[in-house]
């Protein structure tokens, strides 16, 4: 009996060290929890109060360059606007296709006015100091409207997808309401987009330099200026090009594709043509745009590139295209050029009926 009670008395004092032991590991694991999230919410990240922009650094005649640069957005400015009031002025032109050159038209002008007056500003006039705020609107924008030229050339290509393959469909399929929808689209995706881009830059904690070897607020030299971990930037840098440089080329390439194919159907040559004269416009524009971006990219993986020499080939690549596609789409677009026409003989008529009101008077 007594050997009995014993046994109880030593499980009892067994299972009650037992307790305690797993009540004091869970409470040490309570206070390591909390000790981390308080930690993790004191965590402070050092941002700089400005950022030097330090490109085109020992460029002989560098000055020439900007110079160059400035008639080069005067002429985009010019240009743009020329192309954006006959769209709305002609109405011929009041169509589907032309609210996306409108809209191309557009980014354009805003992505050259994001880019071009800041490089002048900060490299002719000596303003190279960027405040961390500005720097930060800087990236949004220059990424934002790149982009969005970007798309605009894949909806044209869409387009004229629809319109050579399925031309008893096109517009039932591509109207003013669908095209209105897409650009919708295409705003919040490219907004949406950047926003998260440009915030996980308030992630980094810069502890070593605040020297930016680019000629504006790129995303990929800020990051790496980082000292913490910028692995997740790392792999939104990557996605950014898969995404909106490499994409939009291919699905451009896979539409014309099907419009070759669509050609090669086509019994008369004289139809043929006719149709093929529609795309030549946008070809060129998809020409200009991408094929320097894609030589740039791949010709600094295969080689290393003079950094002044990559810093001008990516400045012209992003100022030259908004230059150029107004005076392709006036010069190699009939309708464009029909309603040019049309507007000037209207203003003639116009002011000779001025003149002759005031001749009465």
């Amino acid at each position: 009996m007594y050997l009995m009670a014993d046994r109880v008395m030593i499980l009892w004092q067994v299972w009650e060290k037992v307790f305690i032991t797993i009540d004091t590991k869970s409470q040490t694991a309570a206070i390591m929890s909390s000790t981390q999230s308080n930690s993790s919410a004191n965590v402070t990240f050092v941002r700089p109060a400005t950022f030097f922009i330090n490109g085109f650094y020992n460029v002989p005649h560098a000055k020439y360059y900007y110079v160059f640069l400035s008639l080069v957005y005067v002429v985009t400015v010019l240009g743009n606007s020329f192309i954006m009031c006959t769209i709305y002025l002609a109405r011929r032109l009041h169509t589907v296709k032309y609210i996306a050159v409108f809209h191309l038209a557009l980014s354009d002008l805003c992505g050259s006015s994001a880019l071009i007056p800041k490089v002048i500003d900060a490299f002719l006039f000596g303003h190279q100091d960027i405040s961390y705020e500005a720097c930060l609107e800087n990236m949004f924008f220059v990424l934002h409207f790149m982009n969005l030229q970007s798309l605009t050339l894949v909806v044209l290509a869409y387009d004229r997808l629809v319109a050579i393959c399925f031309p008893l469909r096109y517009h039932a399929i591509v109207t003013k309401t669908a095209m209105f929808l897409i650009i919708g689209v295409m705003w919040s995706f490219s907004v949406t987009f950047f926003s998260i881009l440009v915030s996980l830059v308030n992630r980094l904690s810069f502890c070593r330099s605040n020297v930016i070897d680019t000629y504006y607020c790129d995303f990929a030299p800020i990051y790496r200026l980082g000292c913490n971990d910028n692995s997740v930037h790392f792999l939104m840098g990557a996605l950014c090009f898969g995404l909106l440089i490499c994409t939009p080329p291919i699905l451009i390439f896979i539409s014309y594709f099907c419009i070759a194919l669509a050609l090669l159907k086509i019994a008369h040559s004289v139809d043929r043509i006719k149709a093929m004269k529609t795309c030549t416009s946008h070809l060129m524009l998809v020409a200009i745009f991408y094929l320097p971006i894609l030589s740039n990219n791949i010709a600094s993986l295969i080689t290393p590139i003079h950094p002044n020499a990559r810093i001008i080939n990516n400045s012209l690549t992003q100022t030259i295209p908004p230059m150029l596609n107004p005076i392709i789409y006036t010069l190699k677009t009939e309708e464009v050029m029909q309603s040019i026409k049309e507007l000037y003989k209207r203003s003639r008529v116009y002011a000779t009926m001025e003149r002759m009101k005031s001749g009465r008077n």
